[in-house]
C-alpha cells in the first residue's frame, strides 16, 4: 500500500492553522501605532518551520480572512501569495529565528507595494516614498507579531507536541 502525502493527521491540523488564523484575523481587534499594524494572526506564520502541514493552512486561512475581511480582490490574491511565499521559505530556514524572517520579508516587501498603490495608484514618483514607508511600517509589525508572539509560541508548541528535536536538530 502507497503511503499518501497527506494524512488524515496532516489535513486536519493544516484545517485547524487555517481556522485559527481566519478566526483570529477576524475576531481580534488589529492595533496600530504610527501606522504600524500588529496582527496576532500572524503569529502563526512560523509554524511551517515545525509543520509542514501548516503552508497550506495559513495560505488557505490567509485567503479565507482576506475574503471574509476586505472587498479588494487584489487582497485576497497579494496578500495570500504574501503568506504562502512566506510558508514556504520559513519551511527551508535552519532555525527558529530564521524561520521567522521571511515573513517579515515577504508581507513588507508584497503588502507594503500593495498598501502604496492603493494610496497613490500608478503616480511616478509618487510610489516609491509611499511604498518605502508601507514597507518599513508592515515589516516592524510582522518582526513584533512573528517575534514577540510566534517564536514563543512555536517553542511552547515544540515542547509540549514533543517535535522539540526539530529546534535542535535544524
Amino acid at each position: 500500500m502507497r503511503k499518501t502525502r497527506f494524512s488524515t493527521r496532516r489535513m486536519a491540523l493544516a484545517g485547524l492553522i487555517a481556522a485559527v488564523y481566519t478566526a483570529a484575523t477576524l475576531l481580534l481587534p488589529i492595533p496600530q501605532y504610527m501606522g504600524i499594524q500588529f496582527r496576532a494572526a500572524e503569529a502563526l506564520t512560523v509554524l511551517p518551520f515545525l509543520f509542514p502541514e501548516a503552508v497550506p493552512g495559513l495560505a488557505v486561512g490567509c485567503f479565507l480572512a482576506n475574503l471574509l475581511g476586505s472587498p479588494i480582490l487584489l487582497d485576497w490574491v497579494f496578500g495570500t501569495l504574501a503568506t504562502l511565499l512566506a510558508a514556504l521559505w520559513s519551511r527551508r530556514m535552519p532555525s527558529l529565528w530564521l524561520a521567522a524572517l521571511p515573513p517579515v520579508v515577504c508581507n513588507a516587501v508584497i503588502v507594503g507595494a500593495e498598501i502604496a498603490w492603493f494610496i497613490v495608484g500608478q503616480e511616478g514618483g509618487a510610489f516609491w516614498p509611499v511604498y518605502g514607508l508601507n514597507a518599513l511600517t508592515v515589516g516592524l509589525g510582522e518582526a513584533a507579531a512573528c517575534y514577540a508572539l510566534g517564536v514563543p509560541l512555536a517553542r511552547l508548541l515544540a515542547k509540549n507536541l514533543g517535535t522539540g528535536e526539530r529546534l535542535e536538530a535544524r
